[in-house]
């Protein structure tokens, strides 16, 4: 595999850490474990047992308090604290061929899983707004196929899934901007005060 590649999986991870952090490293472990990949030095910890069970059932937590409308913007609040850091390490392990992360990679990883998390979390406040639960759990099984499948594609076509990780959060960023200035304007007009 060439630089870029490892870099663009890089990047690839950290941007899926920042929608699903434990899933995310639940995934590179296992296919770590099971040999699909060769992960590098610093990633080889997601193999371990331990770090394995841990994100495994953190993951199905995070599954099901996802699904809950108010529950999971609570959840995307506290998750800040771990996807942000989980995006910087795997972003930085990817591209550390001896073990050692370096800066440029743990602040470029830390930034897409930032943008990520903030997309993610933007447009589920936004659908919270909706009273029926539906459009909550779409959104919820979206992000765990999104991520599920952007593991098994950042791995076999990376540049095909960077692609459609750009593609796809340019247009959730003008739909949240589209749908957030429609509610301030409706409520503005809500709030206006009648014509004289």
């Amino acid at each position: 595999m060439t630089e870029a590649h490892i870099y663009v999986i890089g990047i690839l991870l950290a941007w899926m850490a920042g929608i699903r952090a434990y899933l995310t490293v639940f995934g590179v472990g296992l296919a770590g474990l099971l040999g699909w990949v060769d992960l590098p030095p610093a990633l080889q910890a997601t193999q371990s047992w331990w770090v394995l069970g841990t994100s495994g059932a953190l993951a199905l937590a995070e599954f099901f308090a996802d699904k809950i409308p108010g529950v999971d913007s609570v959840w995307d609040l506290v998750q800040t604290l771990a996807r942000v850091p989980a995006g910087a390490f795997l972003a930085a392990a990817t591209l550390s061929p001896d073990g050692q992360l370096g800066t440029g990679a743990l602040v470029a990883g830390a930034g897409v899983a930032l943008a990520s998390h903030g997309l993610k979390a933007g447009s589920r406040a936004l659908l919270n707004t909706s009273p029926e639960p539906a459009s909550n759990w779409v959104a919820s099984t979206a992000e765990d196929t999104v991520v599920i499948g952007g593991l098994a594609l950042a791995m076999a076509h990376p540049w095909v899934a960077l692609l459609l990780v750009v593609g796809s959060s340019l247009l959730g960023a003008l739909l949240v901007w589209w749908i957030w200035r429609t509610l301030s304007r409706g409520v503005r007009r809500l709030f206006a005060s009648p014509p004289a």
